[in-house]
């Protein structure tokens, strides 16, 4: 009653039928043309494969090689395999930009662990303890008027080459300047001083 019936042919081969047919039938002038409906059941495929396991495996096999081809475009710059979130000539001038100059921030977690472990060495009832908390405070605070002024720097020259600020570039550009340059993904494609065009 609602299950397939047993005598339609399946689509696969409607589509090898009508392969079969088309070069002995000349197409072009003087053929006739083929009717709608074998034109419709040759463009059909079904919704579930027959083969589930075969699909599957096919399936795992081009996630991973889309997954191998990221990390490759994340090595080497390619704009066509890259994360949304890297896309972009604006993304790729910002990386450019925040890669060639040297920013406090790359060093902002070195400072943090460094805090840590000698407020681990050093009593809390010293009076040593205090200038490393102001010392620390010193870095932050000189960490922030960094990342402040290359976000001027990255709004004035984006606005110069680009016309408009892409929403979000600044923020990427100062997270990425947060980071420790050989970790940042995708890989820096310059060299420091070398500030893009």
């Amino acid at each position: 009653m609602f299950g397939r019936k047993k005598e339609e042919p399946s689509a696969q081969s409607v589509v090898d039928q009508a392969y079969a047919i088309a070069p002995e039938s000349g197409a072009g002038k003087g053929a006739p043309t083929p009717k709608r409906k074998d034109q419709e059941a040759a463009r059909k495929r079904p919704l579930v494969p027959t083969d589930r396991k075969a699909s599957k495996a096919a399936e795992r096999v081009a996630i991973q090689d889309q997954r191998q081809k990221m990390r490759q475009a994340l090595d080497t710059g390619d704009e066509k395999f890259l994360p949304l979130r890297d896309k972009g000539p604006q993304k790729r001038y910002t990386r450019d930009y925040v890669d060639a100059r040297f920013s406090l921030g790359e060093y902002l977690m070195f400072g943090a662990l460094l805090f840590v472990v000698v407020s681990l060495i050093i009593p809390p009832t010293s009076a040593g303890i205090s200038y490393v908390l102001i010392g620390f405070w010193i870095m932050f605070l000189a960490v922030f008027v960094d990342v402040f002024i290359l976000s001027r720097k990255l709004r004035k020259r984006l606005t110069e080459k680009f016309g408009e600020v892409e929403r979000g570039s600044i923020w990427y550009g100062c997270m990425r300047a947060l980071q420790f340059r050989k970790l940042r993904l995708p890989k820096p494609q310059v060299k420091r001083g070398q500030y893009p065009a």
